[in-house]
């Protein structure tokens, strides 16, 4: 099976664009990893706007209490699979977006060099709806044909490459399941 989607310039069709301030260029153009995240602004809380004004740098920090230590932050992901399926794109695949921070995969350090970021709206315990499932198995097939050096074997969480920081996508999100849908395309 085809996937749905295409790659031209690092921008995916059809995905959402919105353009985020929060990337720069690669030291080079590898891309060989792909890190899988999740986020909810405020914790637990899904359909809100406030993923997309932190990744776009327009986040207003007192409009909740958690948000207050995200003053200042400069942070952003290639991808977000939102709890429908949408798929919104911040940065260019081909550019270096701030998802990872202080990172290591096999010996490298700073992922971001050669990662691409895809957040998942949730949260470590509470399951990933059908439509994400869906979604990112066709993106993530989509990923891999534009970007043969990933290779499924370098698809990890946040949590495989910060374990002492981070956490995500957590135990409800379905390593089987998603490895499972790649082979619909492959």
């Amino acid at each position: 099976m085809l996937t749905p989607f295409t790659i031209e310039h690092g921008w995916l069709s059809p995905a959402t664009q919105c353009l985020s301030p929060h990337f720069n260029q690669r030291p080079n153009n590898e891309v060989s990893l792909l890190v899988i995240h999740n986020i909810s602004l405020p914790a637990g809380c899904f359909g809100l706007p406030y993923i997309d004004q932190l990744f776009l740098g327009q986040l207003d920090c007192s409009a909740d209490p958690s948000f207050t230590e995200l003053q200042g932050l400069e942070v952003s992901s290639h991808f977000l699979i939102r709890r429908d399926g949408e798929i919104v794109q911040y940065v260019s695949c081909d550019a270096r977006a701030w998802h990872a921070g202080v990172s290591e995969y096999q010996g490298r350090s700073n992922c971001n060099d050669f990662a691409i970021g895809i957040e998942l709206e949730g949260t470590d315990d509470i399951a990933y709806t059908d439509e994400q499932y869906q979604q990112l198995a066709a993106l993530t097939a989509c990923l891999l044909l534009t970007y043969p050096s990933i290779g499924v074997e370098n698809i990890v969480g946040h949590s495989d490459i910060a374990p002492e920081r981070k956490t995500d996508p957590g135990l409800s999100f379905n390593w089987q399941r998603y490895k499972q849908s790649l082979t619909e395309y492959f």
